[in-house]
């Protein structure tokens, strides 16, 4: 029996998103909730579903880093 493993990029993206969002929100004391309604507001979620072909290659810690500087520059306090 031949077993294929489906590729589904959303997916990817998504838990992605959400691992990243997950570390973002431990970091600076936030609920998910909050983290992500700060990311969808300031732009982080787009950027992830942008550039997650870059990002996901790159460890947690730098994603972190450029993504909080990015957020801040549009506009984020944190």
């Amino acid at each position: 029996m031949e077993y294929r493993l489906k590729y589904n990029i959303n997916r990817d993206k998504a838990e992605y998103l959400m691992c990243i969002i997950n570390q973002f929100a431990n970091i600076h004391g936030l609920s998910m909730p909050q983290a992500y309604r700060y990311f969808k507001r300031y732009g982080g979620t787009k950027i992830v579903d942008e550039h997650y072909e870059i990002m996901h290659t790159l460890s947690f810690r730098e994603v972190l880093d450029e993504l909080s500087d990015y957020l801040r520059k549009q506009g984020g306090g944190i």
